[in-house]
């Protein structure tokens, strides 16, 4: 849905893992584009069970697992969404992310999370938009097993899905004047074109690498969230991050 005018992002915090599947889908029946919905949560049961199928290492600190989208192993509901991967956020653990929110975490968490000892979810989520109370509360109750969900809407239709939100059981709903930031805005012609928080966080050498991927993935897919993806995989192959949060030191590979 190319047409599909995202401009205010309707957040909001549910208990249970049905309530979410329940919104999704009402959501995804109000024409909401499956690429502006996100979804997060640590706690997703699944037929397959997530214990040992995440080692450590191949949980990229900042990064998205590579290996990237199982979608499948949590139900139908995910894999409906674009970009399902693992993140590692420090002081939240290991946490499911479908969506956009999955690109904007990585490029926002490489920045928030360098080098500081404090920095969780909230100070990511403060740095997306959200006032510093709502994402204290929104880090602490993801950390205790609740689920976070965003739809990124039009600006005249955000009162309508707030309420829809809080019908369907969410807590905490909060309207942030912005979508979330995408790496690319369709295509990449340039590093110019790469958004200034992602640019901020790889060398030149790792702008190519990452615009290169981007490009092939987004061409194959037209889904910015996959190709945002496969780009921060590509860079996380080729690249370590140095003491700045720059991923620009070329791994030695035997």
């Amino acid at each position: 849905m190319s047409d599909y005018k995202a401009e205010r992002t309707v957040s909001a915090v549910f208990k249970e893992q049905e309530q979410v599947d329940k919104v999704v889908r009402r959501l995804l029946d109000r024409n909401v584009s499956r690429d502006h919905i996100s979804v997060m949560g640590n706690n997703f049961q699944s037929e397959t069970r997530i214990s040992g199928f995440i080692t450590k290492k191949d949980v990229i600190f900042g990064g998205l697992r590579s290996g990237a989208v199982f979608g499948s192993l949590f139900g139908s509901l995910l894999g409906l969404l674009s970009g399902v991967g693992v993140l590692f956020i420090p002081f939240v653990g290991p946490i499911v992310a479908a969506g956009p929110i999955g690109g904007a975490l990585l490029g926002a968490a490489s920045g928030a999370l360098a080098g500081s000892a404090g920095a969780g979810l909230a100070s990511v989520l403060v740095t997306l938009g959200m006032p510093k109370e709502k994402a204290a509360i929104y880090e602490t109750r993801l950390k205790a097993g609740e689920f976070i969900v965003m739809a990124e809407v039009p600006a005249d239709k955000s009162g309508e899905i707030s309420l829809l939100m809080e019908s369907a059981g969410g807590e905490e709903v909060h309207t942030n004047e912005a979508t979330l930031p995408r790496a690319c805005s369709g295509k990449c012609n340039s590093p110019e074109d790469l958004a200034p928080e992602v640019r901020s966080h790889l060398s030149e050498a790792a702008q190519k690498t990452f615009i290169e991927r981007y490009n092939t993935v987004f061409d194959e897919s037209s889904d910015e969230s996959k190709a945002e993806e496969a780009a921060w995989n590509a860079v996380h192959e080729k690249y370590e991050e140095d003491e700045n949060g720059v991923w620009s030191k070329q791994k030695v590979t035997a």
